[in-house]
């Protein structure tokens, strides 16, 4: 499927790089673990299993722990109705609509391709954006599905998900396991493969971070040309980042989870090295570029609404 966001080469090959780095980390992480644990088919029905659940089930499960629900027009025949000018001038599919009814301004998209894709929205986001930033957020959401990277992100998250889950594995059998297996081989054994294992986590983590950093900024992009109005967006990443910044940390946390598929972290400012963790760019780092694509496009620093640009067509 192509549609009419604009290409970025430089995601694709940053995706092809993550995903064969990541591809040959897991061939080496599944063999040392089978034969620490001397079981492949124990690590093959793992490995396979938490693959196939985070592909097929992403949007399910980002959609449950959200507490997002599918909604039809007749319920939001607004923001339904920007969703489908969009679709119309990206020329793709219209994913699934879904409100999320939290507090927290934000939005994501979710799903193995753009046929099974999920768009969902707060309704914290939606009392907060004028319609022409909403806009602004939606195309931003709507180009992670045109260029593929949710997809991507989704495959990729897997390898820290079954490290994690093996860290778990080895500590709870070690912990249960019976009087013949705690000696001093089976401790060893433990030890490895939760070394492994860590390992494996830190590399994935840190590889999926510099993916998703980019990808934040390739959809910022994207979405303000598509548009034609990235000063919209813009105001809308300052509003909704300040907007985050001021709610309560207790009340992020269940949110941070999913923090790589959001429009913007549910998280405060990150300062200092904090930044290399982060799975989105700064505020100032999408700002500046925004501010040059409007310039580029010849359009006014602050959105007058007024005055449509002849970009916007939507």
């Amino acid at each position: 499927m192509r549609s009419r966001f604009r290409n970025d080469r430089q995601l694709t090959v940053r995706m092809t790089v993550t995903l064969f780095l990541l591809g040959l980390l897991y061939v080496a992480f599944v063999a040392a673990l089978i034969v620490l644990l001397k079981s492949w088919v124990l690590v093959v029905v793992i490995a396979a299993g938490v693959l196939i659940a985070q592909y097929w089930f992403s949007d399910r499960i980002a959609l449950y722990a959200m507490h997002g629900r599918i909604v039809e027009r007749e319920e939001h025949p607004q923001l339904h109705g920007v969703v489908d000018r969009l679709c119309a001038v990206a020329d793709m599919p219209k994913p699934l609509v879904a409100v999320s009814d939290i507090d927290m301004p934000n939005a994501f998209a979710t799903g193995r391709n753009a046929d099974h894709a999920v768009l969902c929205v707060t309704t914290g986001l939606l009392r907060r954006l004028e319609p022409d930033e909403l806009e602004g957020v939606l195309a931003h959401e709507l180009s992670h599905v045109a260029h593929k990277d949710v997809a991507v992100i989704t495959v990729a998250s897997f390898l820290g998900v079954l490290a994690g889950l093996m860290v778990r594995f080895a500590f709870y059998s070690q912990l249960f396991g019976g009087r013949g297996n705690k000696d001093q081989n089976t401790a060893a054994v433990f030890l490895a493969v939760m070394t492994v294992s860590a390992a494996v986590y830190a590399i994935s983590f840190m590889l999926i971070r510099a993916l998703s950093r980019y990808r934040e900024l390739a959809a910022d992009r994207a979405a303000a040309l598509l548009t034609g109005r990235p000063s919209a967006l813009a105001s809308a990443l300052t509003k909704v980042t300040g907007d985050i910044g001021r709610i309560p940390t207790k009340d992020l946390r269940t949110a941070q989870a999913f923090n790589a598929f959001y429009f913007t972290p549910a998280l405060g400012a990150q300062p200092g090295i904090a930044n290399l963790f982060s799975t989105h760019p700064s505020l100032e780092q999408r700002l500046e570029q925004l501010a040059r694509i409007s310039a580029e496009l010849g359009e006014a620093a602050v959105p007058d609404t007024s005055t449509p640009t002849p970009g916007e067509a939507l």
